[in-house]
């Protein structure tokens, strides 16, 4: 009885924790789990958030910043060179103890490309070496600082035309990447489609091949089939045992393929089935590029490409010469007790206007200006031909899937009539109406229309999820393909 349950436990171990029983996964549930799961998935996610993040940091810069700088302390016991009235020099003995605080409010000026600050700041002095000598306390309890370049180039302006199309740009590749692992997981998919329908194919040769030569056998005896016959008929067999255990490996290896790029288990068995075709929708050239040029980022590509080369050309043309305002006022006062150093307030302005003009640099600057000119004629033609590629390569593929849709049909019903010509084959080779070669060809046209089916509808398929990461739209149900983007870049 122990003996018996034991191997009863064994048994139901092995059910828990062996090789688990085999999932039919459909197509569209394959697409799910790699878009959720693939590592491909996981880096284009990952290349969104980084882009998300350098956005963040450019809306960062159009926002007010709060600073605190300070020196706490600053402790000096040195000597300094010293000029007396006299003009004479030497050396002082320097002994003290300073402090310094500053709070500071900075906001960046898009439009001008200047910065304007507010601040508030406390300095402490306190001799160390003179007894009796009084401490210091300087306040400015607040101030107002302005900087502005007035001919230079404005970064910030420029940024704020460039980084929204970049991020949009990011946004639609990231919409691209996934429709891309879709289209890798289609081929994956199919593969082992191919591969199961190869081996199911070879399961069924082999049985008929048995089955056939046995039955040759006996009329062999009855002298109603060579010799000649017989051996080829026993070859085939052969063949077909041959075939079954290649085809096998070949299963394995495209289970193994698509099981390691949707993230499975090794354990997971996965059954693949042929997915039902309702309908073949026409697809137009004008309404694929229509939504192309709306949502691809090959779109946002150009725009920001040439917006950057016109970035260069105002860069150099700014580098010409440099013009720079620099205006502080406030108010600030000071005295031996920290209360009073914020009473007696007296005023004070500074303005300084720095001025940089080459006199002679021997046409450098000029230069630059025409390097980055030449630059953007050549970015403004490439990007021109681009386009024209773009076109075309949508043209080709809207063709493509039109007339695939066709091919498909045909070898679907190709596949059928195959099936029932290597059916009735069998029947009639069973009753002695026709010979091994007739047979063989039949066979063959059978295993030949399935291939050729399945391998028809892996186009159809690819083609039309190639459309959709072009367009990035879903024509089968008239939506645009969209995400979450906030959501995805917090998990």
């Amino acid at each position: 009885m122990n003996k018996i349950l034991f191997i009863t436990l064994l048994f139901l171990i092995s059910i828990g924790f062996g090789v688990s029983a085999q999932q039919t996964l459909t197509l569209s549930e394959a697409i799910e789990t790699a878009r959720r799961q693939s590592v491909d998935a996981a880096v284009a996610l990952n290349e969104l958030k980084t882009s998300y993040w350098e956005f963040r940091t450019y809306r960062a810069d159009l926002l007010p910043e709060v600073n605190f700088k300070g020196t706490l302390p600053d402790y000096r016991r040195s000597y300094s060179l010293y000029q007396s009235e006299d003009g004479t020099y030497k050396y002082i003995r320097d002994n003290s103890l300073q402090m310094s605080g500053e709070i500071s409010v900075d906001q960046n000026i898009w439009l001008t490309g200047g910065k304007l600050s507010m601040n508030s700041s406390l300095q402490f002095v306190s001799p160390l070496n003179m007894p009796g000598a009084s401490r210091y306390y300087m306040s400015i309890p607040v101030g107002v600082t302005l900087t502005q370049p007035v001919f230079g180039v404005n970064n910030l302006k420029w940024k704020r035309r460039i980084e929204p199309v970049r991020y949009r740009e990011a946004q639609a590749s990231y919409l691209e990447d996934v429709e891309k692992v879709t289209l890798k997981t289609i081929t994956y998919y199919f593969e082992l489609l191919l591969a199961k329908e190869n081996l199911h194919i070879a399961h069924q040769n082999k049985e008929n091949a048995d089955r056939i030569y046995e039955i040759a056998q006996a009329r062999r005896k009855m002298g109603q089939i060579s010799e000649n016959e017989l051996l080829q008929l026993k070859l085939a067999a052969l063949k077909a045992s041959s075939n079954l255990t290649s085809e096998q490996s070949n299963l394995n290896a495209a289970m193994f393929q698509l099981r390691s790029f949707l993230g499975l288990s090794e354990n997971d068995s996965i059954n693949s089935a042929i997915p039902e075709i309702a309908d073949y929708p026409e697809i137009g050239y004008t309404g694929v590029l229509s939504k192309a040029q709306e949502n691809n980022p090959f779109a946002r590509n150009i725009r920001r490409r040439q917006l950057e080369a016109d970035y260069e050309v105002a860069q150099a043309k700014g580098e010409q010469r440099e013009i720079s305002l620099y205006a502080s006022l406030g108010y600030t006062g000071q005295d031996r007790q920290f209360g009073s150093s914020y009473r007696n307030l007296m005023d004070y302005q500074i303005v300084q206007v720095g001025v940089k003009i080459p006199i002679l640099d021997w046409g450098k600057r000029k230069g630059q200006v025409k390097v980055a000119e030449s630059n953007r004629e050549v970015v403004s033609s490439r990007l021109k031909q681009e386009q024209m590629d773009f076109n075309q390569d949508i043209f080709l593929l809207v063709e493509h899937y039109n007339n695939q849709a066709r091919q498909l049909r045909i070898a679907r019903e190709a596949d059928e009539i195959a099936q029932k010509r290597y059916a009735t084959s069998v029947e009639s080779f069973m009753i002695g109406k026709i010979n091994t070669l007739d047979l063989n060809d039949a066979q063959v046209s059978k295993d030949n229309a399935r291939a050729k089916y399945i391998s028809e509808m892996h186009l159809y398929w690819y083609y039309l999820y190639q459309i959709r990461s072009v367009a990035l739209y879903d024509f089968i149900n008239g939506t645009n393909l969209d995400a979450e983007f906030e959501r995805l870049v917090r998990e």
